[in-house]
């Protein structure tokens, strides 16, 4: 797991700092930063951003007319270059800096042990509590490109973009506080040309209300900008006169915040993520809109070398869920399991709408995924005001059928008032293998799909029987890994379960047991939830058990469903998915587990497609649905191999 490093899965570990300060002590203020930088560097930071002037303090007022205060900020930021020469690590420091008579507030860029370049504030603030036009001018109002530090001419404007040539696609834009606060902010010029990663170095002091509403800021910005954005922000070291300043700083990516700092500390404050900069590309490529909204402003790119990139992966500084489709906190996973099922209810309701169909068939078995789709069936009924009667549920038991199955589908199609059929089908099916010339004792992949081939043969006849529609019930997660029975369960004529993961069925079952049934249906429902996950085509065992359990055949389905994510979700290549699923499933799933895994769910993803090709219409619910009209077209002839050799080429 520790062979992989940084460069090899895309990552960026950036960190936000509130450092402790002093107003006006320049010497105080600098010493902290350095303390912050070597902290950073011992956790392997690459990159580091400080707030708004953070080496005289925002709140000097008319003291940065003084020049003694600018010449020994503008000395602090000589030292601290070096300092990231010491410790290999780019730093972006706020201080004041001159120009022709004019004076700026500007985020100094190091690296390398050099001053790269110099980013001005556009904007500012002058009214209210804020008086920075006192003091600073436009970058708007710069006289030239360039200012001048120990007789060296160093890049000076809003139009500089910092790019790392040992990873091209860490493009560093700069921005200063109420520059992201503007209808217009410089950062989505910025994410127009290229930038990926964008910094706001600020001096925000709090009031009511607002520490909720920056949070909000940066989310929207990162996701309009398909970007991360980095937002260090002053601590209460900042003169309290007339205001109070929290230290706020946080770290979001595309819309979701990855770490912040505690507020009101007077020492300093860190906080660290891994920015999964080869996930922005991603997202871009694949937005359109992005790809249009082009930059008016022509930026001028400033190299640098990014540190660390050789550095292993020994832990990831970011959220990481071994279940993304599943939220870990109660709450979210009962409010996301509740549009889920409005979203699966609408969409059937609008099909027999369309229709005008009052009668539907069902096939429920006892397991998960039926029972989902007869409770969605029910509320989508409810939502039309038909009567339960029209829906036919047809339970079919084979060879493999348990007591417990057959006897949860009869219970619970009778508490829900639909109408229920059994058919048993091992006279059909022995009948069909004396027509084949099957032998009946071999279990193989004929006698289990013969079961399921004539299950679909009586849902369709029994749907035009009746005049009604066939509800499918196979999960996204069966159709990523093809785990269905090409024309049989494969088939129906509206699929409601073709937008949910298996890992959320369950969830959602359960979810339904609590808040949308009560009494014994939530009973039935409760042991559903506990019973495993099979296709009951092969006979039981002793005692009834179910002896095809379907996650011993096809792998964990918590493992395959991650993998689906990060696959189409995120696009990940394989060593990437591996890196992730190890850190994820530490102490559950050894690492050679886990590629044995991964090996089996590329080779049916791709051999696979050919079922997805020609699935029936269903809902789309999440971020990931395999629909070939919607998000997912893929050759059905698609070679594997790339993916493949990728995986044994991991150094396990």
């Amino acid at each position: 797991m520790n062979s992989v490093s940084f460069a090899d899965c895309g990552f960026l570990r950036l960190a936000v700092a509130s450092p402790e300060l002093r107003v006006g002590d320049v010497d105080f203020n600098l010493a902290g930063i350095s303390r912050v930088v070597e902290k950073a560097a011992a956790q392997q930071c690459q990159l580091l951003v400080c707030p708004e002037l953070c080496l005289t303090a925002y709140s000097c007022g008319d003291l940065f007319f003084q020049p003694l205060l600018v010449k020994k900020a503008l000395r602090a930021v000589t030292d601290l270059a070096a300092l990231t020469a010491e410790y290999d690590i780019a730093l972006v420091v706020g201080a004041p800096v001159h120009q022709q008579g004019r004076l700026f507030n500007g985020a100094f860029f190091l690296a390398g042990g050099q001053i790269l370049g110099c980013v001005p504030k556009t904007y500012l603030p002058n009214t209210q509590e804020f008086y920075e036009e006192r003091w600073f001018s436009s970058a708007l109002d710069r006289t030239g490109e360039e200012i001048f530090l120990d007789d060296c001419a160093i890049p000076f404007g809003p139009d500089l973009l910092f790019q790392a040539v040992n990873k091209p696609d860490c493009m560093v834009g700069i921005e200063i506080c109420e520059d992201a606060w503007v209808s217009n902010p410089p950062s989505g010029e910025m994410a127009g040309a290229g930038a990926t990663v964008l910094l706001n170095l600020s001096a925000s002091p709090e009031v009511l209300g607002k520490h909720s509403y920056r949070q909000s800021l940066v989310e929207s910005q990162s996701a309009r900008c398909l970007a991360a954005y980095a937002y260090a922000s002053a601590g209460p070291g900042e003169s309290s006169t007339d205001l109070v300043f929290s230290g706020h700083s946080l770290i979001a990516e595309n819309g979701v915040v990855l770490a912040e700092t505690a507020r009101f500390e007077f020492d300093s404050q860190l906080a660290m993520a891994d920015i999964d900069v080869d996930r922005l590309v991603s997202e871009r490529l694949k937005n359109n809109s992005y790809s249009v909204a082009r930059s008016e402003r022509v930026f001028r790119v400033i190299p640098f070398e990014l540190k660390g990139t050789e550095k292993k992966a020994a832990e990831i500084w970011r959220p990481l869920s071994r279940t993304p489709f599943v939220p870990a906190d109660d709450r979210d996973r009962a409010q996301r399991c509740r549009e889920i099922f409005a979203l699966q209810t609408t969409a059937l309701a609008k099909r027999l709408r369309h229709t005008a169909a009052s009668r539907v068939v069902v096939g429920i078995s006892g397991g998960l995924d039926s029972t989902l789709a007869l409770l969605v069936t029910v509320k989508a009924f409810d939502k039309l005001g038909l009567d339960h009667e029209g829906i036919v549920a047809i339970t079919m038991p084979g060879f493999g059928t348990t007591r417990r199955t057959r006897g949860n589908a009869e219970k619970l199609a009778e508490l829900l008032g639909v109408t229920l059929r059994v058919i048993p089908i091992d006279q059909a099916v022995r009948q069909h293998f004396a027509d084949i010339g099957h032998d009946a004792s071999l279990h193989d992949v004929t006698y289990e799909n013969a079961q399921a081939r004539e299950r679909t043969q009586i849902l369709m006849n029994v749907a035009n029987q009746v005049g009604g529609l066939v509800i499918g019930t196979g999960d996204l997660s069966e159709l990523a890994l093809g785990w269905c029975t090409y024309n049989a369960d494969h088939m129906s004529m509206y699929g409601v379960n073709s937008g949910v993961p298996k890992t959320l069925v369950r969830y959602l079952v359960d979810w339904c047991a609590l808040e949308e049934f009560s009494g014994e249906t939530s009973a039935v429902l409760r042991d559903v939830c506990e019973t495993p996950v099979s296709p009951e085509l092969l006979p039981p065992g002793e005692g009834d058990e179910i002896r095809q359990i379907t996650e011993d055949q096809v792998g964990p389905y918590v493992l395959h469903d991650f993998f689906l994510y990060h696959l189409v979700r995120l696009q990940s290549p394989p060593k990437k998915i591996y890196l992730l699923a190890c850190h994820a499933f530490d102490g559950e799933f050894a690492p050679d587990e886990i590629v044995k895994w991964l090996r089996i769910f590329f080779r049916r993803f791709f051999s696979q497609q050919f079922k997805r090709s020609c699935l029936p219409d269903g809902p789309k619910v999440g971020s990931v649905a395999l629909s070939p009209r919607g998000d997912w077209r893929m050759p059905s002839d698609a070679s594997v191999n790339l993916w493949l050799a990728e995986l044994e080429s991991l150094p396990l």
